[in-house]
């Protein structure tokens, strides 16, 4: 007489090791890439306020350029000269032309040096460029 076994359920639940290890991962991937999208927000810059601005709802990817009061360049957190600035532009328009370029200048900063960046992505020929400027928060 043969015996017959009851397996039960345990042969045809999931297994969902891993499942979990590639949810780790990712969580892992997702929180250095979110160190690294904060460096440019890291330099303290006053913006000067304008009442059309709208607060952005995420980081994009683009390349910001800061310019604190003195008039220093700042790229990525590293100080640049403007002609550093310059060779960086044409290298990003080399890679992609579309690039979008955000200029941040301290709103007691000179208008000139916020001019030279946007001179500067006009000799790259990077057209899709901005003036970062802080929202109105009505009272």
């Amino acid at each position: 007489m043969a015996v017959k076994l009851n397996h039960g359920r345990a042969r045809t639940m999931l297994d969902i090791t891993p499942l979990i290890d590639i949810v780790f991962l990712l969580l892992i991937f997702f929180m250095v890439m979110t160190r690294f999208d904060e460096e440019d927000y890291k330099l303290d810059v006053v913006l000067p306020t304008a009442s059309e601005a709208q607060p952005l709802i995420s980081q994009p990817r683009e390349l910001f350029i800061n310019i604190d009061a003195e008039g220093r360049f700042f790229v990525r957190g590293e100080q640049r000269t403007i002609d550093e600035v310059e060779s960086l532009l044409a290298k990003t328009a080399a890679d992609n032309p579309e690039s979008m370029v955000i200029i941040r200048a301290d709103k007691d900063s000179k208008i000139e040096y916020s001019v030279q960046v946007m001179n500067a992505c006009n000799k790259a020929k990077l057209t899709n460029y901005s003036l970062s400027t802080a929202a109105v928060v009505p009272e």
